[in-house]
């Protein structure tokens, strides 16, 4: 039977291992985030109307770094775009994704803004799972921009005639380090819909998360044959966008696992086009400094270095592998996260990509 003192020592011990290494990384965040504060880019003598998606994580960060680079920026409902570029004449319209929350007229709207003479930009962010809609949307517009490259050519077939890669980014004033409470704090975290092909995965892992400690919010999770299992590591529903922010920067390791682009599961991917691009999360995992495994796209390469900046699985056999391989190798699991933060701070905020804009379409 262990004495008091000894489950005291104990005690201590873990209390400074887990604050050593803590601090470590914390310490290291601190340093990135203020070593690689960009300088503000030169603005460009154009005005952009915005017209906002509603996706909390994405817009807000555009409309700052449309700020930080154009003369003047205004922000329009959707229900009012038209309205709107009638009284402020801007040079330019730019409209995320166009969907969901966009009014029946959306379309004859945007007929209306290019009869004024203004120039309009579609970015679609869900792509390729909503095709069944955005192949009538795009070609309203006088550019598209996409960040899935597999639908770069079904555009240009409808006949767009300016088509763009422009992959997403991340708000890294809202994504980034901090120090979390301990309720935050998990081995192992994935937020996100329990679309199919996330259940079958979630399912073939679950005798390993269970003897870990997991966070897993979303909704649908209730599909999964080991739910009751897993049930106490579930928060069912959305989770507010800052709630995310601080269980990624508590988790040691977050996995990413894109949902399926499968036509009928769980999307409008009529045309069956395949996934071959990173999703916004991607950029978001890693802007916190949190080790990311995910499912390999074809354009991650691109972004980050697979095994120096992001981790990469195929399979739930390999999954489980490297959570366990990083869990138990400290040193390589923080060095690759700072790498992956440092990557994305450089590389992938909104500013950076919204100067890109600026250079495709000549603002």
């Amino acid at each position: 039977m262990q004495t008091k003192e000894r489950v005291t020592d104990q005690a201590a011990t873990a209390g400074f291992t887990w604050g050593y290494e803590n601090g470590l990384r914390d310490g290291a965040c601190e340093y990135l985030v203020r070593q690689l504060q960009p300088a503000a880019p030169a603005k460009r003598n154009c005005s952009v109307l915005y017209v906002p998606q509603g996706f909390e994580a994405i817009d807000q960060g555009v409309i700052e770094a449309l700020r930080l680079t154009v003369r003047e920026v205004y922000v329009a409902e959707p229900a009012r775009m038209a309205e709107q570029a009638s009284l402020v004449r801007p040079d330019w319209m730019l409209v995320l994704n166009g969907l969901h929350v966009f009014p029946a007229d959306h379309l004859e709207q945007v007929d209306a803004v290019r009869s004024l003479g203004i120039r309009t930009a579609i970015w679609f962010a869900d792509d390729p799972y909503v095709t069944a809609d955005t192949m009538y949307i795009a070609p309203r517009y006088d550019a598209v921009l996409t960040h899935e490259l597999s639908t770069i050519q079904m555009y240009r077939e409808r006949g767009c005639a300016k088509v763009v890669y422009m992959p997403l980014a991340v708000d890294q004033m809202r994504f980034k380090p901090m120090t979390v409470e301990e309720k935050y704090r998990s081995d192992i975290c994935f937020i996100g819909q329990a679309f199919w092909n996330r259940v079958e995965m979630f399912d073939a892992i679950a005798p390993y998360l269970k003897t870990r400690k997991v966070f897993i919010a979303g909704g649908l999770w209730d599909r999964m044959r080991s739910f009751k299992e897993l049930k106490r590591f579930i928060r069912m529903g959305w989770l507010p966008v800052e709630e995310s922010i601080r269980h990624y920067n508590g988790a040691r390791i977050v996995i990413n696992l894109h949902r399926t682009t499968e036509t009928g599961k769980d999307n409008k991917n009529v045309l069956g086009l395949p996934g071959r691009s990173i999703n916004p999360r991607t950029y978001e995992i890693a802007a916190c400094g949190t080790l990311q495994l995910t499912d390999r796209r074809e354009d991650l390469p691109h972004y980050y270095r697979p095994g120096a900046e992001i981790e990469t699985f195929a399979d739930a056999e390999e999954l489980r592998a490297k959570l366990e391989y990083y869990l138990t190798h400290e040193d390589e699991r923080r060095a690759l996260a700072l790498r992956g933060l440092r990557r994305t701070l450089v590389d992938h905020t909104y500013t950076r990509r919204l100067q890109q804009i600026a250079e495709v379409l000549g603002w």
